[in-house]
């Protein structure tokens, strides 16, 4: 026994091995499909913004995969005398006369028509993405730098020049494996298909109606077997107003996955977006994604998030008089011990950060046991993270191939493509002048 507890501490002096790999389950074919737009909407379509949906055939995912940048014509009332006012665009190198360019919605004329149709049903504009991405990163294509859309051509010129939507159409299935690899759970449904291949994936625009969302109210929560495990603000900036409030949301959150999610999504393991508009009565489901590395995991690190214990109830052990029925709230910390704290101490002045801070719970008092809580993680005042964002969101992924291939040609192309692309804006502000004149 000596030798065995000498050897053991001789172990323990030893330096452990660094993670290699971060420990997730593998990721099946059927869950990244389960977290498709397409798949999951109908079941939470009463708690998700207003959207419509629009299948896609191959002709339309072909042009969505082709090189440059070719609109259709637009169909309205004003003159077509001009050469630029076809509407046909190409940045394609080789192309000198764009107007004489094929129209390419003529091999999906009726989704190109339903996409027309659907805008002007949702009042005019709308946001678009595909089963699992949001054109976020092409917005700096567009006139208004955001993913609105007020026209077919508005939403095909975003599509095309992402490299999220690029993702979804040739790379769903990365690093996944074959749903007869995964451990089997008894939650398993029985009708649901098993994949051995990756399956084709079922494509489609999702178009919602547009509002005007503020990032500070849209947060991030980590679901792992089937327990709402952590969360926190999608937004990297700090927003003062977001910690009188966290207590409320966290709630709030909380009881909208145990009401609508805990139990009917399919995989015990998941991410979801949330979005709580003011007064703050009312949870939106906006997005759901994989528990997968694909996922950013924003305020906290996947690893982090791996090795958290899974959680219980918790209660302190008496450890002095009075302490017995007071209930604790738990934090997890960076090193994933837990800090427990009694409702009975007072707050401090200075919130300690997002893993350490202890806080009230008002609403427990008086229960035997106390709920898990998930950490409800914040962008603090003085957290230099917050301030190190010097790039520009999505900043990797702005360089559309339209933009490397002039870049390549030297001097000449790139002029060439800027006063092809300073065309298109200025036509666009021309256009808007005009509908606001038309408008008075």
């Amino acid at each position: 026994m000596p030798l065995m507890e000498e050897g053991s501490a001789a172990a323990a002096d030893q330096p452990q091995p660094e993670l290699q790999r971060l420990p997730f389950p593998p990721v099946t074919y059927s869950h990244i499909l389960h977290c498709s737009y397409h798949y999951w909407h109908p079941v939470y379509r009463a708690v998700t913004p207003k959207a419509r949906l629009i299948p896609l055939n191959d002709s339309f995912l072909s042009y969505l995969r082709a090189d440059g940048i070719v609109l259709p014509p637009e169909n309205n009332n004003r003159s077509a005398a001009a050469d630029d006012d076809s509407g046909i665009y190409s940045f394609s190198e080789d192309s000198e006369d764009e107007d004489e360019q094929a129209d390419p919605s003529t091999e999906w004329r009726e989704i190109h028509i339903q996409i027309k149709e659907t805008i002007a049903e949702l009042g005019g504009k709308v946001t678009p993405k595909l089963n699992w991405s949001a054109p976020k990163d092409a917005t700096w294509i567009s006139a208004t730098n955001d993913l609105q859309c007020r026209s077919a051509n508005d939403i095909y010129l975003l599509l095309k020049s992402s490299d999220f939507v690029t993702h979804d159409l040739e790379h769903a299935f990365d690093d996944c494996v074959p749903d007869t690899e995964a451990p089997s759970t008894e939650e398993s449904k029985q009708d649901e298909p098993t994949y051995t291949t990756p399956p084709k994936v079922p494509y489609h625009l999702v178009l919602r109606k547009y509002f005007n969302l503020n990032p500070s109210l849209e947060f991030r929560c980590f679901v792992r077997n089937r327990t709402l495990l952590c969360m926190c603000q999608r937004d990297l900036n700090h927003f003062d107003f977001l910690f009188p409030m966290r207590d409320s949301l966290r709630s709030k959150i909380q009881a909208f996955f145990d009401e609508k999610l805990k139990s009917t999504f399919p995989d015990p393991n998941f991410v979801f977006d949330v979005y709580i508009p003011p007064p703050h009565e009312r949870v939106w489901l906006m997005d759901v994604n994989p528990w997968a590395q694909r996922t950013d995991p924003l305020l906290f690190s996947w690893k982090e998030i791996l090795e958290m214990k899974d959680p219980v109830g918790f209660k302190e052990e008496e450890e002095g008089e009075g302490l017995e029925d007071d209930v604790v709230r738990l934090s997890i910390s960076n090193n994933n011990t837990a800090s427990p704290s009694t409702t009975a101490e007072a707050q401090p002045a200075e919130r300690k950060s997002p893993e350490q801070e202890i806080e009230p719970d008002d609403e427990a008092e008086g229960e035997e046991t106390a709920p898990f809580l998930p950490e409800f993680r914040l962008v603090q005042r003085d957290d230099p993270e917050a301030y190190a964002f010097t790039t520009p969101q999505y900043s990797a992924h702005k360089l559309p191939r339209e933009v490397v291939d002039a870049s390549q040609a030297g001097p000449g192309g790139m002029k060439e493509f800027v006063g092809k692309w300073q065309e298109i804006l200025e036509k666009r502000m021309q256009e808007d002048q005009e509908a606001g004149s038309d408008s008075e």
